[in-house]
């Protein structure tokens, strides 16, 4: 039952999130390893919407390492489980509950054990900016743990680089590439050369803006339409920057996205009374993404059966096509 829901799910989220994204690229899908334990490493700069993209364009069925605060109420905590999600704890958490990690690592080693994949953001934070942080050492923790109580398994990690033109704003661009497969049994029992290791390996999967100049890099790249989702075009544009941007001030697509939140009023006010409440502008997406999720059939049911029973009929279908329509048009510039 739970694998079911969980297959279902995803599929569902999947169509869901190629409506909400413009475009959606994949690379690297011959490094997907089969029939291996698998740790993906990825970096992690969209909240909820980097492991549920993930989750959806692989078909390695993963677990997740969820931070431990989201797993407070007990009824959501359920929830999570159910789908495949684990709680890791930090610091911040409090000292008292980091031994609970070790439950949460024997967890992730029985996965492993048993050939599944878990998903890790290493970084051990999300953030916007375009750049790798940091890896913490979790993630080699747990394969060094799978690997001394299964010294035969085959185990991988797994590099994954996410990559957004727009990380707040829908009818955006994003793209996942998969890197080669590193094997950490090569480094155990060192923490340190495997830590680098897989860093190495997963900057060039991510667009990189140094942190000097950030913003100035980023209107520049903007400016002269270089791809952001692509960590080579933005590389290559970095390192040899030309002296003067395009003069030609860069405009966002426009109409479309009016027309489409014009269309679907109801949830677009949903979603400007909700926004106030965000502290952090990382979870931006994955409120649109959910609000959308669970608003939008809702939405639909009411224009294709609810219009008609009020007497208006060509309203209906006439708005339903022109709200479909709209929905896939969408486009959003970078930022």
């Amino acid at each position: 039952m739970k694998n079911l829901f969980n297959a279902i799910l995803r599929l569902i989220v999947k169509l869901a999130l190629h409506v909400y994204f413009s475009k959606i690229k994949v690379h690297g899908a011959d490094n997907i390893p089969k029939g291996k334990a698998v740790l993906i490493v990825s970096n992690h700069q969209n909240a909820l919407i980097d492991p549920i993209l993930i989750a959806t364009h692989t078909n390695l069925k993963p677990h997740f390492l969820t931070r431990a605060s989201v797993f407070k109420k007990s009824f959501v905590a359920k929830l999570l489980d159910f789908i495949r999600m684990i709680p890791i704890y930090r610091v911040r958490d409090g000292i008292n509950n980091m031994e609970k990690n070790n439950e949460t690592f024997e967890k992730s080693v029985n996965i492993l054990l048993e050939k599944g994949s878990i998903v890790i953001f290493a970084e051990g934070n999300h953030s916007n900016q375009r750049n790798l942080r940091p890896l913490k050492k979790g993630f080699a923790r747990i394969a060094y743990q799978a690997l001394e109580r299964e010294p035969d398994l085959d185990l991988v990690i797994l590099p994954v680089g996410i990559n957004y033109s727009n990380h707040r704003f829908s009818g955006s661009k994003v793209s996942l590439t998969f890197g080669a497969p590193i094997s950490p049994r090569e480094y155990i029992p060192l923490f340190e050369p495997l830590m680098v290791e897989t860093f190495k390996s997963l900057e060039p999967l991510v667009s990189t803006i140094p942190e000097a100049d950030y913003q100035k890099n980023l209107d520049d790249l903007i400016k002269s339409r270089i791809d952001l989702t692509k960590p080579d075009d933005v590389k290559e544009f970095l390192s040899n920057k030309p002296q003067k941007t395009p003069e030609k001030p860069y405009s966002k697509p426009y109409f479309s996205n009016k027309v489409m939140k014009v269309l679907h009023f109801p949830i677009y006010w949903i979603w400007l009374w909700i926004r106030p409440k965000i502290q952090d502008l990382v979870f931006y997406a994955t409120f649109k993404f959910v609000i959308g999720l669970v608003m939008i059939p809702l939405w639909y049911g009411f224009l294709v059966f609810g219009l008609p029973k009020l007497g208006l009929v060509e309203w209906s279908f006439s708005w339903a096509f022109l709200g479909v329509v709209y929905l896939l048009a969408n486009r959003n510039g970078q930022e």
